[in-house]
C-alpha cells in the first residue's frame, strides 16, 4: 500500500479494495517497525488516526468522500494540533499541548485525512540537517548515517520511507526543498501568503511558508489544493483565488522557456550533482522546452542577507518564550530575572541561541542601519533580479543543493558550512516566490534534487512542469531499501 500514489490509494479506497482503517493501520505498523531507525516522528497519534479513518470509511460508504478522504498523512511538529503536543523540536515546548488547530491542519482534517502524528524537525525550524532537534537527529532512509536535510527532515524521511502518504512542512530558507532533495521526494514551497500561517509557530514571519512533501508532483498538487487559500485570521495571507492544480498537471510544456542562472552552476557545486541536473534539463528539451542562460547577479548575497533578516525576526518572535505563560520554566527561580534567564538558557538549544543573539545584535540601536536596514535593501535587489528574469523565461531551474546528503555530524561544528547548504534555495524565500524540488538521477547512490522556481502564484505551473518530467522518467519512483 505504501508504494502507491495518493491518487491510486484514493481509487482503491473508493473501490473498497481496502478500508481507510486498514490503510491507516498499515502505516502505523510501518512506523512502529521502522521509525526506531529514523527518528522521524516525535509523536504518533494512533487513536486519533484510527478514529479519523473510521470517519473516512463512513464517508466512503455514503459516497461523500473527497480526493484525500482516508489518506494518512503527517504534520511537521511546528503546526498547532488541538489536544496534541506541539513541540517545535524544542525543550522549550516539550510540554506544550496546543488548544487549537492551525489553519493548515484544520483544512486537511476537513478534507478527510488521517493524521498519523507529528514529525521531527530542527529546533524552531533553525537548521539544515535536522540535527538541532531536542529529540535527536533524524536519519536519512537512503543511508542511515546521512542527514535527511532540515528543518522539515522528519517529514521528508517519513514520506521517503513510506511512513506516511504525504506530510506538511515549512520553508523559511529551503526547509522543504532541501530535505526533499536529500530524501529523493517532491517538495513544494508555495508563494508567500498562499497558505495560512495561522497556528504555525513563527521563526521568521516574512519568510515562513507552509508547504507539502510528497512522492510526486501529482500527490503534492492534491494536498496543496486542500491547504491553500485566504485566511482572514492571518494578516499575511494572500486574498488570491486558488486554481485547480490537478487540472493543470497535464498541460503541454512545449515551448517552455527555461532559465538557468549562471550563478547556480559555478564553484561549490558537486560535479556529480551538476551532471544529474544537466541530464534532467536534456529531458525537458526532449519535451519541447528551450534553455536560456540568465543571471541573478545578487544571488550570491542571499545567504548573508538571510542570516541577518531571519535571525532578526527570530529574536523578536522567540521573545515570547520566557517561562511565564507557557513553555519550559526553570526550577525554583529566585526572582523574575532569574526566571527569564534560566528558563531561556535551559529551554533553547545552541543554534537557536546563536540566532537570537545575532538577531538582537543586528536590531540594536547602534547596528540597525548598518546591518538590518542594509539587508532589507539587498533583499529588494534580489527580488528585482527575479522580476527581470521572468521577463525573459517562464521558469528558473537549477540544483536544489550543492551536494547530496552529507554525513551526520559532518557540519555540526561549522555553522557557516551548514548555512551554505541553502545557497540555492534562500533567494526564493527572500523574494516570496514558489519553488519545487523534484528528484532526478541519483549521484553515488544518493538522491539529487532539481529546483524549479516560478513567478508569484504560479504553483500550478510549477507542479505541471514537474509532473511532465515525472511522466517521462522514473526517478521519483526510486525508493530507499528501508522503505521496501
Amino acid at each position: 500500500m505504501h508504494e502507491q500514489s495518493i491518487t491510486a490509494l484514493a481509487a482503491a479506497l473508493r473501490a473498497r479494495a481496502f478500508s481507510a482503517r486498514e490503510l491507516t493501520a498499515h502505516y502505523l505498523a510501518r512506523i512502529q517497525q521502522l521509525d526506531e531507525h529514523l527518528n522521524a516522528y516525535i509523536t504518533v497519534t494512533d487513536e486519533q488516526a484510527l478514529a479519523a479513518a473510521e470517519r473516512a470509511d463512513q464517508q466512503l460508504a455514503a459516497g461523500t468522500a473527497g480526493p484525500l478522504t482516508g489518506i494518512p498523512i503527517a504534520h511537521k511538529d511546528i503546526f498547532c494540533t488541538n489536544g496534541i503536543k506541539t513541540s517545535c523540536g524544542s525543550r522549550m515546548l516539550d510540554t506544550f499541548v496546543a488548544p487549537y488547530d492551525a489553519t493548515v491542519v484544520e483544512r486537511l482534517q476537513a478534507a478527510g485525512v488521517a493524521m498519523l502524528g507529528k514529525t521531527n524537525m530542527d529546533e524552531f525550524a533553525m537548521g539544515s540537517s535536522n540535527e538541532t532537534s531536542y529529540y535527536g537527529p533524524v536519519h536519512n532512509p537512503w543511508r542511515l548515517e546521512r542527514v535527511p536535510g532540515g528543518s522539515s527532515g522528519g517529514s521528508a524521511a517519513a514520506v521517503a520511507a513510506g511512513l506516511c502518504a504525504a506530510a506538511t512542512g515549512t520553508d523559511t530558507g529551503g526547509s522543504i526543498r532541501q530535505p526533499a532533495a536529500f530524501c529523493g521526494i517532491t517538495g513544494i514551497k508555495p508563494t508567500y501568503g498562499r497558505c495560512s500561517r495561522w497556528g504555525m509557530i513563527a521563526f521568521a514571519s516574512s519568510l515562513d511558508q507552509a508547504g507539502v512533501l510528497a512522492r510526486s508532483a501529482a500527490d503534492a498538487a492534491l494536498v496543496l489544493q486542500a491547504m491553500a487559500g485566504f485566511d482572514e485570521r492571518d494578516s499575511t495571507s494572500a486574498d488570491e483565488p486558488v486554481p485547480d492544480y490537478r487540472a493543470q498537471l497535464e498541460d503541454d510544456i512545449a515551448g517552455l522557456k527555461i532559465g538557468l542562472p549562471k550563478e547556480y552552476f559555478g564553484e561549490g557545486l558537486d560535479p556529480n550533482v551538476a551532471a544529474s541536473i544537466e541530464a534532467a534539463i536534456k529531458e525537458y528539451e526532449a519535451l519541447g522546452a528551450s534553455v536560456h542562460e540568465i543571471s541573478l547577479p545578487n544571488a550570491p548575497l542571499s545567504v548573508p542577507v538571510y542570516y541577518v533578516v531571519a535571525p532578526a525576526e527570530c529574536s523578536s518572535n522567540l521573545a515570547r518564550f520566557d517561562g511565564v505563560r507557557y513553555g519550559h520554566r526553570c526550577e525554583a527561580p529566585t526572582d523574575l530575572e532569574d526566571l527569564y534567564t534560566r528558563s531561556r538558557a535551559e529551554g533553547f538549544g545552541a543554534e537557536v541561541k546563536r540566532r537570537i543573539m545575532i538577531g538582537t545584535y543586528v536590531l540594536s540601536a547602534g547596528y540597525y542601519d548598518a546591518y538590518y536596514l542594509k539587508a532589507q535593501q539587498l533583499r529588494h535587489l534580489i527580488s528585482d533580479d527575479f522580476k527581470r528574469a521572468f521577463e525573459q523565461v517562464d521558469v528558473i531551474m537549477g540544483p536544489t543543493t550543492p551536494s547530496t546528503a552529507f554525513a551526520l555530524g559532518a557540519k555540526r561544528d561549522d555553522p557557516v558550512a551548514m548555512y551554505l547548504n541553502d545557497i540555492y534555495t534562500i533567494a526564493t524565500n527572500l523574494a516570496g516566490l514558489p519553488g519545487v524540488s523534484i528528484p532526478v538521477a541519483p549521484a553515488d547512490g544518493l538522491p539529487v534534487g532539481l529546483q524549479l522556481i516560478g513567478n508569484v502564484f504560479q504553483e500550478g505551473r510549477l507542479l505541471n512542469i514537474a509532473h511532465r518530467l515525472q511522466q517521462a522518467t522514473d526517478w521519483h519512483r526510486m525508493t530507499p531499501r528501508l522503505a521496501a
